[in-house]
C-alpha cells in the first residue's frame, strides 16, 4: 500500500482527541490577523458565548426535521423516497461543503466564515418553509452547506484559541452540539402544536442561528482589523504535495469507508426512527422524545470509546462492542419496535456514539503526524457524508416498495456488519 509505514506503539499514545477536519491545522495566519486575534482573546466571554451558540446550531436544524417528516411529506404529497431527500440533501452538501471550508478560512479568516455560515444557516432554515417544494430542497442544501462550514471550522478555532484547555473546550462544544440536537428533536412536535404547523416548528430554530450570527459579527470585524482590502487572512502552512498521496493509500480509503458506513447507520436512524415508531402505533410526541433520548445517549458512547481506544494497542474489541450494540438495537426495532422502544434507543445511541468516536480516533491513530491526520479527516469526512447520503434514500425507496420496515432494517444490519468487518483492516499500519 502506498504511503504506509509500520505502526508506532499505541501503548505510549497520549489521550486521543479526534476532531473532524481542522481548518487551522494547515494555515499560517497573516501577521495583522495574529495581532487582531490576540485582542480577541482579551474578551474570552464573547468568544466562549460564540462557541456555545454556534455549537448549539450544528445539529439542531437537522434533528428537528425527523419527527415531522410524515407531516412534511404529507403536506407536499411526497412518497417515502422523495421525503428522504429532506435528510439526504443536507448530507450531500455537508460533504461537498467540507472541501471548500479550509479555502474560505484561508481567504477570509475563520471568524468571518463562521459568522457567514450562521447567517447562511439562518437563511436556509427560513427557505425550507417557503411554499414551493423546490424551496424545501433548496433550503436543505443551504443548511447542509452551512453545517459543513461549522463542522470544519470549530475544532481548529478551539485548538488555536484555547491550546491549554482544548480538551475541556472540545467537551463543551460537543456537549452543546448534542444538546442542541436533543432539544430540537424533543420539542419538534410540541412546537408544531404550539405554532399550529410544522413550518412554525422548523422556522423557530432560525432565531437561534440569528442570535449566534450576531454574536460572531464583532469577532469577524475585529479579526480582520489591520488587514488591507483583498488581503488573504492566512497562507498554507504546508505544500500541496507534503505528506503521503492519500488517493493511492488503501488505508486512507478504508478509514473513509469505515467513517461512511457508521455515518450511514446514524443518518438512516435520524431520518426514519420516529417514522418507524409512528408506523407501529406510537404517538408523534413520544416518538420524538424516544429519538431525542437516543441522540442524547450517543454522547456517552462518543466520549468513552475514544478514551479507551487511545489507551489500547488493539481496538478490535471496541469495534465488536459498538457493532453488537447497533445490531441489537436494529433487531429490537424489527421484533418489538414500540414495546422496547426506549431500550432500543439506548442500544442504538451507545453504539452509534461509540462507532463515531472510534472512526474519528482511527484518523489520529492511523496517521503519522498532525498534518496527515487533518488530510485524512478531510477525506474521510467528505467521502463519509456522501456515502451516508445513500442510506436514507435507499431505505426510503425499499420501504416504499415493500410497504414495511423489515427489509429496510435487514439492510441496516448488513451495513452495520460492514462497520465491524472493515475495522481489522485498519488496525496494524500507519499512513
Amino acid at each position: 500500500m502506498s504511503g504506509i509505514r509500520s505502526e508506532a506503539p499505541l501503548s505510549e499514545a497520549p489521550l486521543i482527541e479526534a476532531p473532524l477536519i481542522d481548518a487551522e491545522e494547515d494555515l499560517a495566519a497573516a501577521p495583522q490577523v495574529v495581532v487582531a486575534r490576540r485582542r480577541l482573546r482579551a474578551h474570552p466571554a464573547l468568544l466562549l458565548a460564540g462557541i456555545v451558540l454556534a455549537s448549539l446550531n450544528m445539529r439542531a436544524a437537522l434533528a428537528g426535521v425527523s419527527p415531522l417528516l410524515g407531516e412534511i411529506g404529507g403536506h407536499f404529497g411526497l412518497a417515502a423516497t422523495a421525503s428522504s431527500l429532506v435528510t439526504v440533501i443536507p448530507l450531500v452538501f455537508m460533504g461537498l461543503g467540507s472541501i471548500v471550508a479550509p479555502k474560505l478560512a484561508r481567504r477570509w479568516g475563520t471568524e468571518t466564515v463562521l459568522c457567514g455560515a450562521l447567517v447562511l444557516l439562518c437563511g436556509g432554515i427560513v427557505l425550507r418553509v417557503a411554499p414551493p417544494v423546490v424551496a424545501l430542497f433548496a433550503g436543505c442544501a443551504v443548511v447542509g452547506t452551512a453545517i459543513a462550514l461549522l463542522n470544519v471550522l470549530m475544532p481548529g478555532l478551539i485548538k488555536r484559541d484555547f491550546p491549554e484547555k482544548a480538551a475541556g473546550m472540545t467537551g463543551l462544544y460537543t456537549t452543546a452540539m448534542v444538546l442542541g440536537a436533543t432539544v430540537s428533536a424533543a420539542t419538534a412536535v410540541p412546537l408544531e402544536e404550539a405554532f399550529g404547523s410544522w413550518q412554525g416548528s422548523l422556522v423557530s430554530w432560525a432565531l437561534l442561528a440569528g442570535v449566534a450570527a450576531l454574536v460572531w459579527v464583532p469577532q469577524a470585524v475585529m479579526s480582520r482589523r489591520g488587514t488591507h482590502h483583498g488581503e488573504a487572512a492566512a497562507r498554507p502552512a504546508h505544500g500541496v504535495e507534503d505528506g503521503p498521496r492519500l488517493s493511492r493509500s488503501a488505508l486512507a480509503w478504508q478509514v473513509t469507508l469505515f467513517m461512511g458506513s457508521q455515518s450511514l447507520i446514524a443518518y438512516v436512524t435520524i431520518a426514519w426512527m420516529p417514522t418507524i415508531f409512528t408506523d407501529h402505533g406510537m404517538g408523534k410526541g413520544e416518538a420524538g422524545l424516544v429519538f431525542a433520548f437516543s441522540t442524547l445517549v450517543q454522547m456517552a458512547g462518543s466520549f468513552v470509546v475514544p478514551l479507551l481506544a487511545g489507551r489500547m494497542r488493539r481496538q478490535r474489541v471496541l469495534g465488536v462492542m459498538v457493532s453488537a450494540l447497533m445490531a441489537c438495537g436494529v433487531v429490537g426495532l424489527m421484533v418489538a419496535p414500540v414495546a422496547g422502544a426506549w431500550l432500543w434507543a439506548v442500544l442504538l445511541g451507545l453504539g452509534q456514539g461509540g462507532a463515531l468516536g472510534l472512526a474519528l480516533t482511527m484518523m489520529v491513530l492511523r496517521s503519522g503526524d498532525a498534518h496527515t491526520a487533518a488530510r485524512v479527516s478531510g477525506m474521510a469526512q467528505t467521502g463519509g457524508y456522501l456515502l451516508a447520503a445513500v442510506g436514507p434514500l435507499a431505505l426510503g425507496a425499499v420501504h416504499q416498495v415493500t410497504d414495511g420496515w423489515s427489509v429496510p432494517l435487514v439492510l441496516m444490519l448488513v451495513a452495520g456488519s460492514y462497520t465491524h468487518l472493515t475495522l481489522p483492516t485498519i488496525l496494524r499500519v500507519v499512513i
